[in-house]
Formats: structure tokens, sequence, C-alpha cells
């Protein structure tokens, strides 16, 4: 019996260790394709991404290069959209993506590689660096609360 017992735990124990892991993997896969679709966003000045995925609360302010969004608004409407007009083209990487995942809190690291061309001035730039996403689970989806990004010229 108490062998039965002992194989009853152990099969309980190995089953929600792998439901657990199920869940990270499911859990890393959304914040994933949500950072592919700020991507998208950001090549395409599209502000759908970042209305669907960030999360929208006073105080929030997304950080690039030493300036600062305040806001999804401000975000969207200062930044992401005006780009599309202002840029003949914009190419974004991001790579090496590390997914931390601690209960309803997550944070993502990347390398960053951006690309482009300011239609005014025909001014290109080639930039590299890195980005920080933080994200929390509000009813089972994963909403990015912050990020930071900073990049300087290509060496």
């Amino acid at each position: 019996m108490t062998k039965f017992v002992a194989i009853t735990m152990l099969s309980m124990l190995a089953f929600s260790s792998n439901a657990h892991d199920k869940s990270h993997m499911n859990d890393e896969k959304q914040i994933t394709h949500i950072i592919h679709q700020i991507k998208y966003g950001w090549e395409n000045g599209d502000g759908k991404p970042f209305r669907k995925h960030f999360l929208d609360f006073k105080g929030a302010r997304y950080f690039e290069s030493g300036g600062q969004n305040v806001g999804l608004t401000d975000l969207v409407e200062h930044h992401v959209e005006p780009e599309k007009d202002a840029l003949v083209f914009l190419n974004l990487d991001f790579s090496n993506i590390q997914i931390h995942i601690e209960d309803e809190f997550a944070w993502a690291l990347a390398d960053t590689a951006v690309k482009g061309e300011v239609r005014k001035s025909g001014k290109t730039f080639d930039k590299t660096g890195f980005q920080t996403f933080l994200f929390k689970k509000v009813d089972g989806d994963w909403k990015v609360l912050h990020t930071h990004s900073s990049s300087r010229n290509r060496k």
C-alpha cells in the first residue's frame, strides 16, 4: 500500500511539474508574440499592437534613448504613428530575447538593432543597443507595463 501511495504522489508531482512547464512555455510564447507585434507596430507606424498589448494606466512611462513618452496615447500618437510619415523606412530587430517569469510578473531583455532613413533630411541611422520590457499578467493575458530602450551608433 505504501508503494502505491508513493507512486501516486510521484506521478502527481511529475504531472504538476509538467503542467507548470507547459504553462511557462505558453507564457513565453505569448510574450515573444507580443514583442514581435511591437516590432511590427514600430516598423509600420501602427499603434494597434501597442493599444492591444500595453496596459494603459495612469503613470505609464516608456523610455527611449534619453526621451520618454508619458502614457500609452502619448507613445502611440506622438511617437509610433508619426514615425511612419517621418521615416522612409525603419527596420527593427530584437535578438537574444531572454524572458524571466515570476508568477504574474515578467520581464524580457533583448539586443536591438535599428536602421532607418529620415524622409526630410535623407539622413540614415544604424544603431545597436538593448531593450527591456516589463509585463504583468491581467485576466490571463500578458500586458506591457513599461519599456526602456537604449541604443547608440553601430561601431
